[in-house]
């Protein structure tokens, strides 16, 4: 049985979600579909970017990824499918997919232009439902990517905010803020345990210490802590950090040993 996530900025207050999932199940009729997310913020490409890098590995093989942060539908952008040796991706190709393909081996990357796999009638507002849903209902039943379009050989790339380090101290950025208001940086854990010393968060003033999890400090302090994505988040025990703190994402973050 084949499975497709979603990942989008629809929010799911409106029609869009479930009428893709319309579309998909009328196609695909056994394809299990999974809400990833439908909170990223409306247009918000790199959030959407990171949290389908954080999820997408945890999914069987063959799984179709569908991201849909479109902010340049009905644009000149190209929408693509792409598949890697352990999954496929569907999506427009503003970089929403990126930070994921980077983490795979990619076997093939295909224009989505064969309009004999979209609906009948194309939107200009919501390709979404009318052509990303279709195409990756098809590919779950096993259509063949080649022929949803001529083949390319890139797609457009997200600079990943790569952190700045030397053997003590490293400068990273807020790459995301949960709805818990838990801030996750890109320093990631091998940067952290690669440090000589015992490192801590400088932030605005502060130095927070850097423990196993949120409740290592009492209720309404900050924390630091390597989350479930494998980033160095920063929290408040019981509270939003981005709140608490006013943090904000692309914020500098700084890394250093006592």
């Amino acid at each position: 049985m084949a499975c497709i996530t979603l990942t989008t900025d629809f929010g799911t207050g409106d029609w869009f979600v479930g009428t893709m999932k319309g579309v998909v199940l009328n196609l695909a009729p056994r394809t299990t579909v999974v809400d990833l997310t439908h909170d990223v913020a409306p247009g918000d490409i790199r959030a959407g970017a990171f949290a389908l890098a954080a999820s997408h590995a945890f999914f069987p093989r063959g799984t179709i990824h569908l991201a849909v942060v479109d902010p340049g539908v009905g644009s000149r952008r190209q929408a693509i499918a792409v598949r890697t040796s352990n999954y496929f991706f569907v999506g427009p190709d503003n970089g929403v997919l990126s930070w994921s393909l980077a983490k795979e081996k990619i076997k093939a990357i295909h224009a989505l232009e064969n309009q004999n796999f979209f609906l009948p009638q194309v939107s200009s507002t919501f390709h979404g439902r009318d052509v990303f849903a279709p195409v990756a209902a098809r590919l779950s039943r096993g259509l063949p990517i080649h022929k949803l379009g001529p083949r390319l050989t890139d797609f457009v790339r997200l600079e990943w905010p790569q952190p700045r380090r030397s053997r003590r101290h490293i400068e990273g950025e807020i790459l995301y803020i949960d709805r818990f208001g838990n801030a996750i940086t890109n320093v990631s854990s091998d940067i952290l345990n690669g440090l000589d010393g015992e490192p801590a968060i400088l932030l605005k003033g502060r130095r927070l210490r850097i423990s196993a999890f949120y409740q290592a400090v009492p209720p309404g302090r900050p924390v630091g802590v390597i989350g479930s994505s494998g980033f160095l988040e920063i929290a408040v025990n019981g509270g939003s950090a981005a709140k608490v703190l006013g943090l904000r994402v692309r914020m500098a973050v700084e890394v250093r040993c006592a």
